[in-house]
This record gives structure tokens, sequence and C-alpha cells, in this order.
């Protein structure tokens, strides 16, 4: 939040002008039963005291917008090192009907098997189907929308969905997690071929066999080969 500051006088240019609040808002993404999913919670305080909302807060004065928001999903969900960016920056004179609020979006990968569950039904927040989003307050719905274009477009070029799954994956996992995020079903052979041939996964020693007697190989994906090949000029690329 930026407030006046009382330890040193401003520049007539700078005393002279209107102070507004700053704040951020987390689009947080995270995938489970085979959904992708948006984490929501009840707003706190008025005005909408109880209606769905992004999670989010304002910015301290002593505050980077990033640690901000890195402070507000830990309150949340217990987790720090999270894949987060940072989306766009949310103007509009009257998007908040308490007085004029800048407001940053970022989103954010989190896996739903590593959060802290108790924190977050604590806090009154709940995971929502992305096809059955509650609605929000302000423009948060504008928010998610931007944030799930970003996600899609995001996921072609870089290996950004393996963020959502666990340390270990089956190829079937990995391309449900992909229909998710897109709504809509890939050729398994295709799906698989392409991601293969790559080369960023390793096979485990190790097979899931609950879904069926013979199994599905787990494997891992290997961020050091990763960052090897995009220095050797590799793009990754996935065509959905």
């Amino acid at each position: 939040m930026i407030s006046n500051t009382s330890q040193r006088s401003l520049p007539a240019e700078y005393s002279s002008q209107a102070r507004h609040l700053v704040a951020v808002d987390c689009i947080i993404f995270g995938f489970d039963d085979d959904e992708l999913k948006l984490l929501a919670i009840r707003r706190q305080i008025a005005p909408n005291r109880g209606d769905w909302s992004l999670i989010g807060g304002f910015v301290n004065q002593e505050e980077s917008l990033h640690d901000a928001t890195v402070r507000v999903i830990k309150k949340l969900t217990g987790l720090r090192r999270i894949y987060l960016s940072q989306l766009y920056a949310h103007g509009e004179p009257d998007r908040d009907p308490v007085t004029r609020v800048l407001s940053v979006s970022y989103y954010a990968l989190i896996r739903c098997q590593a959060h802290n569950q108790e924190l977050i039904d604590a806090a009154g927040a709940r995971w929502f189907s992305i096809t059955q989003i509650p609605e929000l307050i302000f423009d948060h719905q504008q928010m998610v929308t931007m944030a799930l274009a970003e996600l899609r477009k995001e996921a072609r070029v870089k290996p950004v969905g393996f963020e959502l799954l666990p340390q270990k994956f089956t190829l079937p996992q990995l391309q449900i997690l992909y229909e998710a995020i897109y709504q809509k079903q890939f050729d398994k052979r295709n799906f698989r071929k392409r991601i293969l041939q790559m080369g960023l996964l390793e096979r485990l020693d190790e097979k899931d066999k609950s879904n069926s007697r013979k199994g599905a190989w787990y494997y891992q994906f290997n961020r050091e080969r990763y960052r090897q090949l995009t220095a050797d000029g590799f793009y990754f690329n996935l065509p959905l």
C-alpha cells in the first residue's frame, strides 16, 4: 500500500499527486482428480463480504510486488517455492467500489498434493473446477480468464505443465493434465510420441498398477537436462 511518507519531505511533483492503494491478486491453479482447478476464498471484509474472491492482499510499504504475492500464497497454502508469473496490472478507476485500488495479478501453479489443506480449510478457501467457477467479485473473473489464456499459451512453449504434477507421474496422467488445461482430447499415440521425442522425461524403474494389472511406467521431468538443452538452443514446442 502506498502511504504518506512521514519521515522525509517529498518534492512538490510527488506530494501533489493522488495516493492509491496497491494490491496483488493471485490466480492459483492446481490439478487434482483429473481436473484443472482454481483456488477461491470467501471474502472476509466489506464490501461483498462472503462472496467468492481470488486470494489477494495489499502490498506493504517495504514489500515488492513479488514478495507480497509470495507472502499471500504462503499464508494460505503453506507453500513458498512455487511457479509464479506476473500477469497484468488492473487499474480501472471503479474496479473497487470503496476506493481507488491498483491490483497486479499473478498466476501460480501448485501441486495439490503438497499444499497445507488445514490452512486452506481454516481460511474458508475451496478448490473449484475451471468449468464450474462461481461468480467472483469485482474484476476477478476477468483475471481468471486472462490467466487461463496465458497458461494455455505458456504450456505449449514451456514445460510449465509439470509444475502441476507430482514428482513422478505416468504418461496417461500427463496427457490428462494437458487435456484438462486445453479442455479437449488428444490422440494418445501422437501425444506420447511428441512428448517423448523431446528427451526431457526420465523413465523410472517403477510402475503405477492402480488402474491395470500391467501398469504404467512412472516418469519424472529432468529439469537439469531441460536447462542444458535450452542453453544449446532447444525450444520446447508441443503442438496440440
